[in-house]
């Protein structure tokens, strides 16, 4: 007589321990699936009249104001948004005079590390934003410091030049996804 009635059970084990396989399978992947969702929804985006574009992770809030920038007062234009516990912004400016341009950019890198009480320190690496103008002063930047209320803050920022036009390209927060920051920085560019 075939012994089928005893592989039944060690089947029916076998078929169980599948499917309880199967199940930790199934949740363990939903759960990697929800760890690796973007928490930033990246968007080709085009500020106005400025000619550069960008990727960022929300819909940015414009704002104009007056500065005064190497000496001139100039039309600051700021665009900026948050996602991820982080803000991502953009701002420009008209210098109208090339020969301001240099002292402009340092001003920008000055200004955003006395908004954090932070010393300046050596500049992260030389930009080279596509389209953008050659400057000596273009660079990115790591900044620690705080924010007026207490709270450590850290910050990347990147400034750079189209002609007379300057920039400053910033992701600020209590932590800065590496990856984030990278898609942000590495998408600057000025179409031909």
């Amino acid at each position: 007589m075939p012994r089928a009635p005893d592989r039944l059970p060690a089947l029916a084990f076998v078929d169980e321990a599948r499917q309880r396989a199967a199940r930790w399978l199934l949740l363990v992947s939903a759960a990697l699936a929800a760890a690796c969702s973007p928490a930033l929804d990246w968007r080709d985006w085009r500020p106005v009249d400025s000619g550069l574009v960008m990727l960022l992770p929300c819909k940015p809030v414009p704002q104009v104001r007056s500065v005064r920038l190497a000496g001139q007062s100039v039309r600051l234009a700021l665009h900026a948004c948050s996602a991820g516990g982080q803000t991502w912004a953009v701002a420009y400016a008209d210098m109208r005079d090339p020969a301001l341009v240099g002292a402009a950019l340092g001003e920008l890198v000055d200004s955003a590390a006395a908004n954090l009480t932070s010393p300046v320190p050596d500049a992260r690496k030389a930009l080279a934003v596509p389209g953008a103008t050659p400057h000596a002063a273009s660079r990115r930047w790591a900044l620690a410091g705080q924010l007026p209320d207490g709270k450590a803050v850290q910050e990347e920022l990147a400034v750079f030049a189209r002609g007379t036009v300057v920039f400053q390209a910033t992701v600020l927060g209590a932590e800065l996804p590496a990856e984030g920051v990278t898609t942000f920085f590495e998408s600057l560019r000025f179409p031909s």
